[in-house]
């Protein structure tokens, strides 16, 4: 309600400020990017609270009218000419070699800041903001490729909404079959791990005793999930995906419940990409599960591995023999798992080199190849285990052979894990991983990669 009164208000202040400029909401016909520039110029050059805000939301109008040329000029001549103002810098920088003291180095890094930023904030203030500005990132992501020039607009769009959308600002709910629907068809819409079929499908997922889901929501958006993540209460950690997404499955007990499975977890804005909510979210949602059911040993995901068959088709770490190969390409029959002996070729060939992939492979520039592995060690969960054929649908399959990993979150151990991969690189893992590396898997691997 809080929210909702806050709304009204601005919009009744905003409508009074659009009175007070004589200026009307525009027509829905195509927009002059240099007259929204000139509303930007006239926004920085300061007014009362009623026109300002107004003049913010106007603004955001005659941005939504700008086709995708006009928005690529619109954001080029903000990169461009929206930077610092040079006579203040220059004035700033004179004083800080003339006394270099505390007063002289604050004023100039103010002096250096962009002058999009202070925009971009006053554009924050009108009605519907906060949303419209991510919005907006969305669209400067889609137009960055191809045009280098606007990646410091996208520095001073992602400086700003890191500080409006830091985790002090956020707010954990928990998501059930009483949820609002608006919400409930969000998530069906966000879900990227697992499709989520229906609203039965959905019912499945959130509301037996044994399921739950949380989301992060923003006071700014408080109808707007942020990310989400479902999550399986077991009794064992569990190495394939199907069972748990069952139509017909036997119920756990809360009380026999020994393990919480975050078997997927959806970030739900493109706007906000390269902010992280995960990782609050995971750690904070175990905290709640082992508030709620004290019982609980194990946190852990079930995680695709969505690089895999991507790296060893063209890897030049992994130079396969012809009957490598050749194995390789019976993963394209359909049912190639519901042959016995083929499946346990392919293991033999892919399970090492799955282990190799997550804890030797590197990028070029020294990174871990999967973003899934980098986003969870970097939390500090350690990899525990490589499931074999733990996906059997169509998208694991052509990823991964059908192979998933549990990344196991021990409380206990999450800042040490972290530390040792943040400083070092390190990959913390079971020796049940480390052993695909041993014997048999190490002579495959030493055969395979020299």
């Amino acid at each position: 309600m809080a929210n909702a009164f806050f709304s009204d208000l601005l919009s009744t202040i905003s409508e009074r400020g659009r009175i007070l400029l004589g200026r009307a909401v525009p027509a829905n016909d195509k927009q002059d990017p240099s007259e929204l520039l000139e509303l930007c110029e006239a926004l920085l050059s300061g007014r009362g609270e009623a026109s300002g805000t107004a003049m913010a939301r106007e603004v955001l109008d005659r941005y939504h009218h700008l086709d995708a040329t006009g928005r690529l000029s619109f954001f080029q001549t903000l990169s461009r000419d929206f930077g610092p103002d040079p006579a203040k810098l220059t004035q700033a920088i004179d004083s800080w070699r003339a006394r270099a003291n505390g007063d002289d180095a604050s004023d100039l890094h103010f002096a250096s800041e962009p002058r999009r930023q202070e925009l971009i904030r006053r554009l924050n203030r009108a009605p519907g903001g906060t949303g419209e500005l991510v919005s907006m990132r969305t669209d400067l992501l889609s137009l960055m490729k191809g045009n280098k020039d606007l990646a410091a607009l996208d520095r001073d769009v992602v400086h700003l909404l890191s500080s409006w959308f830091n985790r002090g600002f956020l707010v954990l709910r928990r998501i059930d079959w009483s949820s609002p629907a608006n919400i409930l068809e969000k998530i069906i819409r966000y879900e990227a791990v697992h499709e989520i079929r229906d609203w039965d499908d959905l019912r499945r997922r959130i509301d037996p005793v044994d399921r739950r889901c949380y989301a992060f929501f923003h006071p700014a958006l408080p109808e707007e999930p942020l990310i989400f993540v479902e999550v399986a209460l077991t009794e064992t950690i569990p190495g394939a995906i199907a069972p748990l997404l069952a139509e017909q499955r036997e119920l756990v007990a809360v009380e026999r419940a020994r393990t919480a499975v975050f078997y997927s977890i959806s970030n739900t804005q493109r706007g906000l990409g390269g902010i992280s909510f995960g990782s609050f979210l995971i750690k904070q949602v175990a905290e709640e599960l082992r508030r709620e059911l004290p019982k609980l040993d194990n946190f852990v995901t079930l995680s695709p591995v969505p690089g895999f068959m991507p790296w060893v088709k063209q890897s030049t770490d992994v130079p396969l023999s012809d009957d490598d190969r050749q194995l390789l390409e019976s993963l394209d029959k359909p049912d190639w798992f519901e042959n016995a002996d083929l499946a346990a070729q392919l293991r033999s060939l892919l399970e090492p080199l799955a282990a190799y992939y997550f804890l030797k492979a590197r990028t070029s520039k020294g990174r871990l190849i999967d973003s899934v592995a980098r986003f969870h060690l970097g939390n500090g969960a350690r990899l525990e285990r490589i499931n074999w054929l733990g996906d059997l649908a169509p998208k694991g399959l052509r990823e991964s052979a059908g192979i998933m990993v549990n990344y196991l979150y021990r409380l206990d151990d999450i800042e040490k894990n972290h530390e040792a991969y943040a400083n070092t690189g390190e990959v913390i893992a079971s020796s049940a991983v480390k052993k695909l590396l041993k014997g048999e898997g190490r002579r495959l691997l030493d055969m395979r990669l020299g």
